[in-house]
């Protein structure tokens, strides 16, 4: 909760001590002065309104207002002196730095209020400074009516734009920790139960192999068909999770290779019905990482994508005129190509790289699943 005397913007910059170089124009009124009492009073005033000045920044709670006030004297002393109205500029832009609503609305009344009577005063005592200086007079007040308002609805905008990163941040936290909660609680409904069942059948075909070979046997059956629907539906889950498909996958293609100026060509038919969503999944990540690569590192001016089925495999051919592969080891250690080759082995699918007057990569990913026990190599 904020407390009453936490009344400055947090960071206000370098802004209010660039004013600090207009400070060499009230010498200039002052030196108009005959009197040396004056002239002396008058650099005082500066030099501990300048202090008061910065003393104002850099301080918290109640001597704020200390410092404001007294600077407030001597902007008013300044002009009913040596007719230096501009003290009431610099005061306007610290009271629009002012956080606390009403120690803001205080300040700005009393320092408007005593800008107004001193102005007036001038006129009214016919001081020959202010007149003759006239249209800057009212141009300083008017600033002194807006530049206050001006910047305190600016730091209060920038305060909720502050506020609103933060929510939005603390949303996509909890998105998060949502997600991975959601993750967790699948992954145990999915496999908890099958793995303990799992545990425990293998247990009791451990014990029954010497005594029941028999029902050992079945035992170890029924261990293997858990093994078997437990992998397929980790399969089904992670492919809902990640869920891509090919033709939204080439429409992203297109835009980014657009964007890297390279020619895109596209041969084929994005309606595989032969191929899993699974695997249709993998390809999509698999073709994603590949022209992400191109874009970054090939320097090339085109690129190619070619879909070829067959009656027991998907072929992919992805092919671009950059400067290709020095050393294929070099990048098989990174996690991009690595990355693929993982997910194409999940579904037993397979990568070949080749790099002549540019890169192909082909991508082979079969129609139907391998048999399990196979995969899982029981």
């Amino acid at each position: 909760m904020q407390k009453w005397y936490q009344i400055l913007h947090k960071n206000t910059g370098l802004s209010p001590y660039i004013w600090v170089v207009f400070y060499i124009l009230p010498f200039y009124f002052i030196f108009h002065s005959s009197a040396t009492y004056q002239v002396v009073l008058g650099s005082v005033m500066i030099i501990v309104f300048f202090i008061c000045y910065v003393l104002s920044f850099v301080s918290k709670g109640w001597p704020v207002y200390f410092w404001t006030s007294i600077q407030m004297l001597i902007s008013i002393t300044m002009s009913l002196l040596f007719g230096y109205v501009y003290f009431s500029l610099f005061l306007a832009f610290f009271i629009g730095n002012i956080k606390n609503r009403a120690g803001f609305l205080t300040l700005y009344i009393v320092h408007l209020v005593t800008t107004i009577v001193t102005i007036n005063f001038g006129f009214v005592t016919r001081n020959t400074v202010v007149i003759t200086q006239l249209p800057f007079v009212l141009v300083s007040l008017f600033g002194v009516i807006l530049l206050p308002v001006t910047n305190y609805n600016r730091n209060k905008s920038d305060k909720l734009q502050e506020q609103l990163e933060d929510a939005n941040k603390r949303i996509s936290e909890l998105v998060k920790l949502e997600e991975r909660q959601r993750i967790a609680r699948d992954l145990h409904d999915t496999l908890g139960q099958k793995l303990s069942l799992i545990g425990l059948k293998s247990d009791l075909a451990g014990k029954l192999i010497t005594k029941n070979p028999g029902q050992a046997q079945i035992e170890i059956n029924d261990v293997r068909q858990t093994a078997r629907t437990a992998l397929k539906e980790v399969r089904e889950m992670v492919t809902q999770m990640r869920g891509t498909r090919l033709p939204d996958e080439l429409f992203r293609i297109r835009q980014i290779l657009k964007a890297a100026e390279i020619d895109f060509t596209f041969e084929g038919d994005t309606n595989l019905t032969n191929t899993s969503l699974m695997n249709e999944n993998v390809i999509s990540m698999c073709l994603k990482e590949a022209v992400t690569n191109i874009v970054k590192h090939s320097s090339a001016s085109t690129c190619s994508i070619v879909i070829e089925p067959t009656r027991s495999e998907l072929v992919v051919k992805l092919k671009d005129d950059g400067v290709g592969l020095a050393d294929e080891s070099i990048y098989s250690r990174g996690n991009g190509l690595r990355g693929m080759r993982e997910r194409l082995e999940f579904v037993n699918g397979s990568m070949e790289i080749t790099s002549d007057m540019g890169t192909m990569i082909i991508i082979r990913v079969p129609n139907v699943l391998k048999p399990v026990e196979m995969e899982a190599g029981i």
